[in-house]
């Protein structure tokens, strides 16, 4: 597999990138970065949760190539050029996945910035290339995905349940579906953005 040239002039880290999950239940994930590393920290934990055997590196300074050589998934948050291109070549000979936080023109994935309430996750991806900004729409949507949110999209659940024991044939799957888009029906999101002062100049120079 030929991946893109990570070279400054290439282009690539500007390019959207293809917004998918991973399984990583019992694989090997490793993430690079200093014990205190709150971005380290987080995504570790973020890994445990979905079931990741977790090898944590402190100090990057001490990587050795074999520490990846099993690896599935990588997480690197110095962003230190050096470092990144050296795990970008080792991510070539071992094929593992590879996040080099703030530095997408090494990796192949982009960290998500996610939003969550009950069962339901949205997540965020500016491909790394504004990360305040994917924060500031999680922040957004976490503040209004409320404890009400969590609780209509429970009853919502609990009405799919009781539709599907009344009409379990799948005859019946038109008017199931029928059913939980009229439970539904009434809800709305709204969306506005505000853009920063020099932006708004810029724009209007346009």
């Amino acid at each position: 597999m030929r991946h893109p040239d990570p070279s400054p002039g290439s282009g690539e880290g500007r390019r959207a990138f293809y917004p998918v999950s991973l399984n990583v239940q019992g694989r090997t994930c490793v993430v690079i970065g200093g014990a205190h590393d709150r971005e380290a920290i987080e995504k570790a934990a973020a890994l445990e949760e979905s079931g990741a055997r977790v090898r944590r590196i402190f100090d990057e300074a001490s990587l050795r190539d074999e520490d990846l050589s099993d690896a599935f998934f990588v997480i690197s948050t110095p962003q230190d050029e050096e470092l990144s291109a050296r795990l970008r070549a080792l991510a070539d000979r071992h094929r593992f996945l590879l996040c080099c936080i703030d530095q997408p023109r090494y990796g192949f994935v982009a960290m998500a910035a996610i939003a969550k309430a009950g069962p339901v996750r949205v997540a965020i991806s500016t491909a790394g290339l504004a990360p305040w900004v994917g924060k500031a729409l999680k922040n957004a949507l976490q503040a209004a995905m409320d404890s009400r949110f969590a609780a209509f999209i429970e009853n919502l659940a609990l009405q799919r349940e009781r539709v599907r024991a009344e009409h379990p044939g799948p005859e019946s799957s038109q008017l199931r579906r029928t059913a939980m888009i009229e439970a539904a029906r009434g809800f709305r999101a709204e969306v506005r953005f505000e853009y920063p002062p020099w932006f708004e100049r810029d724009d209007a120079e346009r």
